[in-house]
């Protein structure tokens, strides 16, 4: 078990969104890793702690700016792809739009964690090694104590999902269950 002082903690819950949720994933599907979000945003929220939600806005084609020799989503993307499935408790959440992989560059959410005295991240979300781990490693740098939620994450293959549980997330912070987190 992993207790975490909730006025200091805020979950971060990367690309849960319509057009990523439909997306074929593993080792959990988009429905389960969404489920299991709501679940941590609930207890978050009934701890007093903060939900940032984060979505990637790329105007409407399947990638960040650059050149790359792959792109997610060749050509143009549907017009809710960014767009938050219904949840009705989410009303108090932050909400951050990236343009990028990571979940910190461009955007305020350093400074929205900042302001409110957060020193530790509670990370979830899709897909596990493109903007869970962007964000986990920026996380990181940006000195925060990270925690993953291998359950409450998902990839585009189990064994990329595996991979980074294995070999690079616990070199960023802790791996967790979602029912092995408390706050306190």
């Amino acid at each position: 078990m992993l207790e975490l002082d909730a006025q200091t903690t805020a979950l971060i819950l990367v690309d849960l969104q319509k057009g990523i949720l439909a997306l074929p994933r593993a080792p959990y599907s988009g429905a389960e890793v969404f489920a299991r979000g709501i679940e941590l945003a609930d207890l978050f929220r009934a701890a007093k702690a903060a939900v940032v939600r984060v979505r990637v806005d790329l105007g409407g084609v399947g990638g960040p700016p650059g050149k790359v020799d792959a792109t997610l989503a060749p050509g143009a993307l549907p017009p809710d792809f960014a767009e938050f499935p219904d949840d009705p408790a989410a009303q108090g959440d932050l909400i951050v739009t990236k343009r990028h992989w990571g979940s910190f560059h461009g955007t305020d959410l350093d400074l929205l964690l900042r302001r409110r005295g957060i020193r530790t991240v509670v990370i979830g979300g899709i897909a596990t090694n493109i903007g869970v781990e962007s964000t986990a490693r920026s996380a990181h740098e940006h000195s925060y104590d990270v925690v993953l939620v291998e359950d409450a994450t998902t990839g585009q293959s189990a064994e990329m999902h595996e991979f980074a549980f294995k070999n690079i997330f616990p070199r960023l912070g802790r791996v967790v269950k979602a029912a092995d987190l408390q706050l306190a």
